[in-house]
C-alpha cells in the first residue's frame, strides 16, 4: 500500500544515490578547476542529506500516529535507511572525511544486525528500533552531517557512532538470548 509514509521512505531511496553523487563531486579533483567551490558542492550534499534524514524522522512518525504501518514501510523503511547511511559512509571514507576503520565497524554491524533481524523475524521475535538503536541513528546521521560539512568535531562525533552503534548491535543479541532463555525455562 502506497501511503504517506511509504511515499518519504522511496523518497529517502531516491535521495540517497544523489547524496553519494555529491559527495563524491566535492572530493573530485576536477571540481577545483570548475567554477563551483567545493562548499557550495558540500552545502548541496548537506542539504540533500538534510531533508532524506527529515523524512526518515516523518515517515515513522506519520507511520505510528496515523496508524499506517504496512508490510511495505516495515520493509523499505530500514532499506531506505541503510542506503542514506552507506551513501554517506562510503562516500566520506572515499574522499577521505570518515576514518575507513570506523566506517569498516559501522558497516560490518550494520550487515550483521540487518541478516541477525531476519533471523528473528523468522522466529517471530519483536525487532522493533531499540532506544540505543535509535540513538545510534541519530549520532550516524549528526556524524555524517558534520563530516559533509567539514565541521569541527566530526571524526569525534564519528567515533561516538561506533561505540553506539556496536553497543546496539549487542542490544539485539541481548534480546534474542533472553527470547531462548524465556522459551527454554517455559519448555
Amino acid at each position: 500500500m502506497l501511503n504517506l509514509p511509504n511515499i518519504l521512505a522511496i523518497l529517502r531511496v531516491f535521495l540517497a544515490p544523489l547524496f553519494f553523487y555529491l559527495l563524491i563531486i566535492a572530493g573530485s579533483n576536477e571540481i577545483s578547476t570548475s567554477s563551483i567551490h567545493t562548499s557550495w558542492i558540500n552545502f548541496a550534499a548537506a542539504f540533500v542529506f538534510v531533508i532524506a534524514s527529515v523524512t526518515d524522522f516523518f515517515d515513522g512518525f506519520i507511520a505510528r500516529n496515523w496508524n499506517q504501518i504496512t508490510k511495505f514501510g516495515a520493509i523499505i523503511d530500514p532499506l531506505a535507511d541503510k542506503m542514506l547511511t552507506l551513501a554517506g559512509f562510503l562516500g566520506l571514507m572515499y574522499i577521505g572525511r570518515a576514518n575507513p576503520w570506523a566506517v569498516y565497524l559501522i558497516l560490518i554491524r550494520e550487515f550483521f544486525i540487518t541478516g541477525f533481524r531476519t533471523v528473528m523475524l523468522s522466529e517471530n521475535i519483536e525487532v522493533s528500533a531499540s532506544m540505543a538503536g535509535k540513538v545510534k541513528t541519530v549520532f550516524q546521521m549528526i556524524a555524517i552531517g558534520f563530516l559533509t560539512m567539514q565541521w569541527i568535531f566530526g571524526s569525534i562525533l564519528l567515533w561516538i557512532a561506533v561505540i553506539l552503534t556496536v553497543y546496539s548491535g549487542f542490544e539485539y543479541i541481548k534480546a534474542y538470548a533472553k527470547f531462548h532463555k524465556v522459551i527454554k525455562e517455559n519448555n
